[in-house]
């Protein structure tokens, strides 16, 4: 990555060259949310040297009790058009670090908190990279859940509208210069996915909101309704964003031996314990939502038990097989996350609890020799294997005791996630819903 002055430059230049009227300025809450505002093309280089001021005390998780000045200083590395946007007076977008107003990186940033955990990996000697698969359904509308397709696993519909929109969406990622593996129809009706390269942990957090974005606005375009909702049909696949992880060192998969039987590495090895130990207590963040544990239910594709194996599809951490000659791409995949997490505190996550088993050089129990549903409780027990929360609250009652996620986090993403997630689990607890009018009310 080129330094900052000579990034400034070029994202000078590009909007000049093109005819860019207005900057997008990007950033999230705690949550997730894609927050922001926009400049135009006269404040951009004010705002790349200095900042754009904004009241903090109204974006969740920043400020609650008081005014907080904050700045949003745009990273120039993110400059991209918005292909989506009139070519003429152009609109582009950059994702912005949150600042104080003396100049030192707020801690309440989830993009500041992902990157000091990747300078912690880096202090390490390693480089952090992911590779998301990110599940989403296209509906009629946004009131109802109606399928706009009634598609299986890797349908090929030409005539299929669905299809022609992710199609549309793959070719606008491509014009936004983030590189697409492939797409395909998921196994749910009207379920797709669209699986990205994988990159540094940054580049893909930055990634992964640009996607949503995009996903978003091509459905609305042709007068639908796009939705990264962890379970928004109850008979049907969840979406995941089951993430592919590696890390690398001096330019190396640090995650491949040759000599070891499944091409792991001690590194991999202690990598994948720490995700194992330090499952049950990221689940919140990986899992954010009431609605997440709809998802992470027996039957339908999603884990719900603490475990690993290199073959089996139910296990919580899954090792792909390994080809000959493809050393640089040996990962492993961590099937928990939904689409609609943070993905900046996410990653965070994911890789404090892997770095944790390095560190620790904790030791990774075999994997799960038969499907982990397929165990009688009992069998379970004697393998020692937890199950994932079943629900928000027990995540956030496990997530509040653990040092290894506020040690991720920071005390004040850290405090202000638990606070929030039980405002959110009171709301829930006391609404009452559909299915208890429907159950109870006629009986009771």
């Amino acid at each position: 990555m080129v330094d900052r002055d000579q990034a400034i430059e070029y994202a000078l230049k590009e909007a000049k060259d093109g005819d860019v009227k207005f900057i997008r300025l990007w950033f999230t809450d705690i949550l997730g949310s894609l927050k922001g505002f926009a400049i135009t093309s006269e404040e951009l280089e004010a705002a790349l040297t200095r900042g754009m001021g904004f009241d903090g005390s109204a974006i969740e998780g920043f400020a609650r009790a008081e005014e907080k000045d904050l700045y949003a200083l745009p990273d120039p590395n993110t400059f991209s058009l918005l292909p989506w946007r009139p070519r003429s007076n152009a609109v582009a977008r950059m994702f912005c670090d949150i600042v104080t107003p003396d100049e030192a990186a707020f801690k309440g940033d989830p993009r500041w908190v992902l990157r000091r955990n990747i300078e912690r990996a880096a202090s390490l000697g390693f480089t952090y990279y992911v590779g998301p698969e990110l599940e989403y359904f296209y509906f009629k509308d946004s009131t109802s859940a109606e399928p706009l397709d009634q598609g299986g696993y890797f349908d090929q519909d030409a005539t299929n509208q669905a299809t022609d929109l992710r199609r549309e969406t793959v070719l606008m990622l491509e014009e936004l210069g983030i590189p697409v593996e492939q797409s395909h129809h998921e196994v749910a009706p009207s379920q797709h996915e669209i699986d990205l390269r994988h990159t540094d942990a940054m580049t893909m957090a930055d990634t992964v909101m640009t996607y949503r974005v995009v996903v978003k606005e091509i459905a609305q375009r042709h007068g639908c309704f796009a939705s990264f909702m962890p379970k928004p049909i109850a008979s049907f696949n969840g979406n995941g964003m089951h993430t592919h992880q590696s890390l690398f060192k001096g330019g190396r998969n640090a995650f491949y031996d040759g000599e070891d039987v499944d091409r792991l590495s001690d590194v991999a090895r202690h990598f994948i314990a720490g995700l194992l130990a330090h499952a049950r207590e990221i689940t919140a963040i990986t899992n954010q939502w009431v609605n997440s544990y709809k998802r992470l239910v027996p039957n339908y594709e999603a884990p719900t038990f603490v475990s690993w194996a290199t073959v089996n599809r139910s296990d919580l951490v899954r090792v792909p097989a390994y080809k000959p000659g493809r050393e640089e791409s040996r990962r492993i995949e961590y099937r928990a996350p939904d689409p609609a997490a943070n993905p900046y505190l996410a990653f965070s996550v994911m890789l404090a609890a892997g770095l944790d088993g390095i560190d620790k050089e904790l030791e990774l129990p075999p994997p799960s020799a038969s499907n982990v549903y397929d165990m009688t409780a009992a069998e379970r027990n004697e393998r020692e294997i937890q199950s994932l929360p079943g629900n928000l609250w027990e995540a956030i009652s496990i997530t509040e005791n653990s040092e290894m996620v506020r040690d991720a986090l920071g005390d004040l993403v850290f405090d202000s996630f638990i606070e929030n997630k039980k405002i959110e689990w009171e709301r829930y607890r006391s609404h009452v819903t559909d299915y208890e009018i429907m159950r109870y009310l006629p009986n009771l």
